[in-house]
C-alpha cells in the first residue's frame, strides 16, 4: 500500500514549513524511543539519527533561501 502525503510546489517558506515540521516529528519520536530505552546501542543509533535529521535539515535551509518555489514529493510505502 502507498501513501502520497506530500506532492507538488510550494513556496521555499511553505515547503521549510512542512518539511521542518516533519522532521521535528521524527526527532521527537526518536527522543521518545531513547527516554523509554536501557539499551545502550539502541539509544546511540537513535541519537545518530538525529543527528542526521538535524543536519538534513540544516542543509534544506541553505537550499530553500537560494530558491523561490520547491517541489517536494514524499510517498509511503507500507508493505
Amino acid at each position: 500500500m502507498n501513501i502520497q502525503l506530500i506532492q507538488g510546489q510550494f513556496s521555499s517558506k511553505d515547503a521549510m514549513d512542512i518539511i521542518t515540521k516533519m522532521i521535528h516529528v521524527k526527532i521527537k519520536f526518536n527522543e521518545d524511543k531513547i527516554d523509554n530505552s536501557s539499551n545502550e546501542e539502541d539509544i546511540k543509533m537513535r541519537e545518530r539519527k538525529i543527528k542526521q535529521l538535524q543536519k538534513d535539515l540544516y542543509e534544506i535551509k541553505n537550499m530553500s533561501s537560494k530558491q523561490d518555489k520547491m517541489t517536494i514529493e514524499a510517498l509511503i510505502n507500507i508493505n
